[in-house]
């Protein structure tokens, strides 16, 4: 290496040389200086960091050991030269163009302090002259600031004057037309001006507001006195109210020429009154009930209505409020009936006279349910005054709701009145008399359940002796309780709220969980009898409540209630996202739970029937498990083939068990008994009987007889092929009876290709599908009526 002082007399690349060789010297340059870097990594990485250390290991490093590598010092050198040089020429570069930036940057900066000098010197002077600028103005801005404060006063007072001089100019039109007799414009006016009154509301201006109320109340109940004694006038020579039926009505008939005149001046005093409809709900507030009912809103019956209703309101309140006779508290049918006979005797008017008039006039005013609405509110009122006396009296309070119920179902369906309305649910619905309601109907409910299970007729059913009608074999008790709930649905249907509804549901699954219980009870004593009638009768039951709730849960109503409980459980977080989920996806039911239950329980009483006919099935197949199938005679050797006398006992007890049953069971839960039975009786004689024994060509032929010529067909009523249904014992039979050929043949097939699809073929090909080619080995195994082979 060189020595440092020699830095500065290394030569300096020439300015003019082509690009070609300031690329190569670049690349060359870089490879030297990666070399360099290297280098410096191996001496920094020695314990001294002196120069020989650093040159050693650099040597030592590119040549090592090999004395060939020695050949390399001279390119070596030649690489660390031009290295030198290059970093020497970089070093010039720099240090000749760092002065010249530095210079530039400086000049700069001063340029930039100089323009900033010059904008403060402008800013100095715009500021003064603005502030002197506005020294000048202020006196002006201060006079025309009290001119346009006195501009906008005197503005203000003018549109008050204006407002005050339309209001009175309003006001003196009615005036001359009621000096007219004008009371079409009056109206029309009197509805200007009180469109006046709703657009001043957001007025601060509160003298004025009680000038414009005053002066709209003042013509508003002039006119309203005119056009209601003349409105009565007309109603009243029209008979108004009709207290009598419609048939017997006699409207007009007394006076045929003057009717048309009356039915025009019905009309015009209707719309007149009509036109008063906004300047009356500015001074008249509907009545209210309180907040606890939760009644929907909804807008004050109309004014000619209201009028009409007047009568039949002072009839109402004089016969079902004080200390009349009429007005009993046991009694609600009473003003119930009167509301439905007063919307009945009054709906044909309705419909034929005033429905027009409000179809004239473009109004979309139902006259009849304006009418019924302005009746309900009477109800409503009666109702809620009613109710707390008798809260606590539970006959009297089942009773109300009762004819609550059979009101509201007349009104709805006979008068056409939207469950939208305010109506008598919505009492109901109180806190306070809906925790009472339901307290009540699961107090009666519990009480008609004891009845019911008590009765003498509980297990029998009331259509035993009509086929047809008698398919589900369903005792009266469990007829009545699925009835007690149908009822008790009909009767919160028309609940306003899903939330309510739920109520009633959970009402319902209590009721429903409380009878599987005293199902499970009473079955619990027939348990030694679990083929008795009253057994079977219980078994019916469970299956009868099971398949209505499951057909329930498919039922309209019940799937919006889902879909309401979604809502409510969503709301308050009582379910997990998968019952939510299941719930939204329509994959459970709001019957679940109580369907699966009572599934187990019928489940489970299946079971025990099975289990016990089974039982009887073993003890009488004693004898023919024991049979001598080795030595029995074959087919040939015999005239007629007839049953083993061994297997009499045991068809006799199948056959009697079968009749039975199909007598006490309905169709669809024998046909579940039978079945499971089947299933047990045909693995129990494949492996008791058939597999314990060993059969000669006639035991196997006496087996085929026995199964399949008498055994099978007792199940031929129940199903076409009752050999599909003991699969092991039709192919054990099968393989048994194989002709010996066959068998051989069979035999060596599934020795030579074992557990291959050729094997399954070949047991396809004799009909054999059920059994494992294993079980096809044991069962050929168990045939004595192989030829002697020799081996």
């Amino acid at each position: 290496m060189l020595p440092a002082g020699e830095i500065s007399e290394a030569p300096v690349t020439p300015c003019s040389e082509n690009d070609d060789q300031k690329k190569n010297l670049k690349e060359k340059s870089d490879i030297n200086i990666a070399a360099l870097v290297e280098n410096e990594q191996v001496c920094e990485g020695t314990d001294n960091g002196d120069l020989s250390s650093c040159v050693s290991a650099f040597i030592e490093k590119e040549v090592g050991n090999d004395l060939k590598s020695l050949k390399k010092l001279d390119k070596l050198i030649e690489q660390m030269t031009e290295s030198k040089m290059q970093l020497e020429e970089q070093v010039l570069t720099v240090s000749s163009e760092i002065p010249k930036r530095i210079h530039s940057a400086l000049k700069n900066a001063e340029e930039s302090k100089q323009f900033l000098n010059q904008f403060l010197e402008q800013e100095t002077h715009l500021f003064s002259s603005i502030n002197s600028h506005l020294l000048t103005a202020q006196p002006w801005m201060e006079d025309l600031g009290a001119m346009i404060n006195q501009i906008e006063e005197i503005e203000r007072h003018l549109a008050y004057l204006k407002w005050i001089s339309q209001i009175e100019e309003l006001s003196d039109n009615i005036q001359q037309y009621l000096m007219t007799n004008n009371v079409p414009e009056a109206a029309s006016t009197l509805v200007s001006m009180a469109e006046l009154d709703i657009k001043l509301q957001e007025s601060s201006c509160t003298h004025l507001l009680g000038f414009m109320r005053a002066t709209v109340k003042f013509w508003h109940k002039i006119l309203k006195d005119k056009l209601t004694s003349d409105f009565e006038e007309i109603l009243a020579q029209l008979h108004w109210p009709f207290i009598a039926p419609p048939q017997s009505q006699t409207v007009g008939i007394s006076r045929p020429a003057s009717a048309p005149e009356m039915y025009s001046n019905l009309e015009t005093l209707f719309c007149q009154l009509l036109k008063l409809q906004t300047s009356d709900e500015l001074f008249t507030e509907p009545k209210q009930l309180p907040e606890k009912y939760s009644l929907p809103a909804s807008p004050s019956v109309i004014l000619p209505i209201q009028i009409m209703l007047s009568p039949l309101q002072k009839r109402f309140r004089y016969h079902f409020r004080g200390s009349r006779q009429t007005n009993v508290i046991s009694k609600p049918e009473w003003y119930l009936a009167q509301v439905l006979l007063w919307i009945g005797n009054h709906t044909q008017f309705l419909d034929e006279k005033i429905q027009p008039i409000l179809d004239k006039v473009g109004s979309s005013v139902n006259a009849r349910l304006e009418f019924s609405r302005g009746l309900m509110m009477l109800v409503l009122e009666k109702l809620a005054a009613d109710i707390p006396c008798l809260l606590y009296d539970d006959s009297l309070f089942c009773h109300l709701v009762d004819e609550v119920l059979l009101f509201e179902r007349e009104l709805h369906s006979a008068h056409g009145y939207p469950s939208t309305f305010a109506n008598c649910m919505h009492i109901l619905s109180e806190e306070t008399c809906f925790q009472r309601w339901l307290t009540v109907e699961r107090k009666f409910a519990l009480q008609k359940m004891d009845s019911m299970l008590s009765s003498e007729a509980a297990w029998i059913s009331q259509y035993k002796d009509i086929t047809d009608v008698d398919e589900m074999k369903v005792p009266d008790c469990a007829e009545t309780f699925m009835t007690l709930l149908l009822v008790i649905t009909g009767k919160y249907k028309n609940l306003p709220t899903a939330s309510r509804k739920l109520q009633f549901l959970e009402l319902q699954k209590d009721l429903v969980d409380d009878f599987r219980i005293r199902l499970t009870q009473v079955m619990k004593e027939e348990t030694r009898a679990s083929l008795g009638f009253r057994y079977c009768a219980i078994l019916n039951a469970v299956n009868y409540i099971s398949t209505v709730l499951a057909d329930w849960a498919d039922n309209v109503f019940f799937l919006q209630l889902q879909q309401g409980a979604l809502e409510v459980f969503a709301e308050n977080n009582t379910l997990s996202k998968l019952q939510l989920g299941q719930l939204a996806s329509m994959e459970s039911s709001v019957f679940d739970d109580m369907i699966n239950l009572l599934e187990r329980l019928k489940h489970d009483m299946l079971t025990r029937q099975v289990d016990h006919v089974f039982r009887e099935v073993k003890d009488a197949a004693k004898l023919y498990k024991k049979e001598r199938w080795l030595s029995l005679p074959s087919q040939s050797e015999q005239a007629v083939m007839s049953l083993s006398s061994s297997a009499c006992p045991l068809l006799l007890t199948l056959r009697d068990r079968l009749l039975q049953l199909e007598q006490q069971l309905c169709f669809s839960l024998f046909k579940v008994f039978w079945q499971m039975l089947v299933e047990k009786l045909d693995i129990y004689i494949y492996q008791e009987i058939i597999l314990a024994n060993h059969f000669n060509e006639g035991g196997a032929a006496q087996l085929h007889f026995d199964m399949t010529r008498n055994l099978f067909p007792l199940f031929s009523h129940y199903c076409k092929r009752p050999e599909n249904y003991f699969k092991h014992v039709k192919e054990a039979c099968i393989l048994l009876n194989l002709n010996v050929g066959s068998a051989l043949l069979l035999r060596d097939v599934l020795q030579s290709t074992s557990g291959q699809p050729p094997a399954t073929a070949a047991l396809n090909e004799v009909g054999i599908y059920k059994l494992a080619q294993q079980d096809v080995e044991i069962l050929l195994n168990l045939r004595t009526n192989w030829p002697n082979t020799g081996k």
